[in-house]
């Protein structure tokens, strides 16, 4: 049974990007949205699909991640209750570049291309959508920074800080736990594991972390 309209965004609007936008906006995202169900490691796209839609997380979390050369996995971030994501892809209406893999259960809303590019036409969806893409690629830049300037120990504290405020800044004020393996998080920043001596470890390999 497909939850109602309140209930879905009540769920989404845990994140401050879509709770700020007006009543009738989320309220056409919602309902010209279709509810979608993924098991565990189902994909809602993939890298070099063409985007047919624009999802928001419902419940759960997606990890979004490439290929390397070397066939091995590459988590670029890690997306939560409340986020959207694909947008880009849309926007400029070429291929994913990534695959968006689900973490556990995960229910989302799937926008459909076309209602996403006659949400465009109002002004103050516009301007949102260009806040949120302008956010993500500050912090693309600032994570490109990081590899290259930083240490691994400081990358890590800075990549678990981000993880606490969220990849698309979903909560308001940071958590104090972290769901994931040391695996995910050496697959992040392209790392590998074990660590020599005295590199911080991520508690687990699967239990929760406090940043």
């Amino acid at each position: 049974m497909k939850p109602s309209t309140a209930a879905l965004r009540k769920a989404l609007a845990i994140n401050p990007w879509f709770a700020a936008l007006p009543t009738d906006v989320q309220e056409r995202m919602v309902v010209c949205s279709t509810l979608l169900d993924l098991q565990s490691g189902a994909q809602l796209f993939r890298q070099g699909d063409m985007p047919s839609a624009w999802y928001g997380l419902v419940r759960g979390a997606v990890r979004l991640s490439t290929l390397r050369d070397d066939g091995k996995e590459h988590i670029m971030a890690l997306m939560e209750t409340g986020n959207w994501v694909g947008e880009s892809a849309l926007a400029v209406n070429q291929a994913y570049l990534n695959n968006a893999t689900a973490e556990g259960s995960v229910q989302a809303l799937a926008l459909p291309r076309e209602v996403f590019e006659a949400l465009l036409d109002l002004p103050v969806f516009a301007r949102a959508v260009v806040r949120l893409v302008t956010g993500r690629y500050r912090l693309l830049y600032g994570a490109l920074g990081d590899t290259s300037l930083r240490s691994t120990r400081s990358r890590v504290a800075q990549r678990l800080v981000f993880l606490s405020t969220g990849d698309a800044a979903v909560p308001s004020q940071p958590r104090q736990t972290l769901r994931g393996s040391q695996e995910s998080l050496a697959m992040m920043l392209g790392i590998n594991r074990p660590r020599p001596t005295g590199e911080p470890q991520w508690p687990g390999p699967t239990g929760l972390c406090r940043p």
